[in-house]
């Protein structure tokens, strides 16, 4: 039988991504980041479930798109992977700061943690309103 998951899922997302600059963890209760954390949960699960993706478990890249005015980049690139990334992990594996604020989101993952990624790009785009696309794909592994 044929292996039909995809293989990739991009989407976009309205506003800034989360951004990952403390010890403290984004997905915390309460942290100032969220509401973007909340945001990103969302798309990422309504891309998921129009796709039928399943959290990827082999090596991954992450493509982060961010669109902004000109000249008003609010974190540099690598916080902003990091909190895109520390989202769409499995949260299971930090479950002892509690997650139940983030009620049905907490099972939103695209894959299962930043030990699998081999490969990250950020780009930035001008535009008049931020907004961000994420692209998580597979890496087919050749041996």
């Amino acid at each position: 039988m044929q292996d039909t998951r995809a293989l990739a899922l991009t989407f976009e997302v309205s506003g800034l991504p989360p951004v990952r600059a403390e010890a403290l963890s984004i997905l915390a209760a309460g942290h100032r980041q969220a509401t973007r954390v909340r945001t990103l949960l969302q798309a990422a699960c309504a891309a998921a479930q129009r796709t039928g993706w399943t959290p990827l478990t082999g090596p991954v890249e992450i493509d982060l798109t961010l669109r902004c005015p000109p000249g008003h980049r609010t974190a540099d690139a690598s916080a902003l992977l990091g909190g895109v990334c520390a989202v769409l992990a499995d949260k299971k594996r930090v479950s002892a700061i509690g997650l139940a604020h983030l009620g049905v989101l907490v099972d939103v993952a695209l894959y299962t943690d930043d030990r699998q990624i081999r490969r990250l790009a950020y780009t930035e785009e001008p535009a008049e309103d931020f907004s961000y696309r994420v692209r998580v794909a597979e890496i087919p592994t050749v041996v």
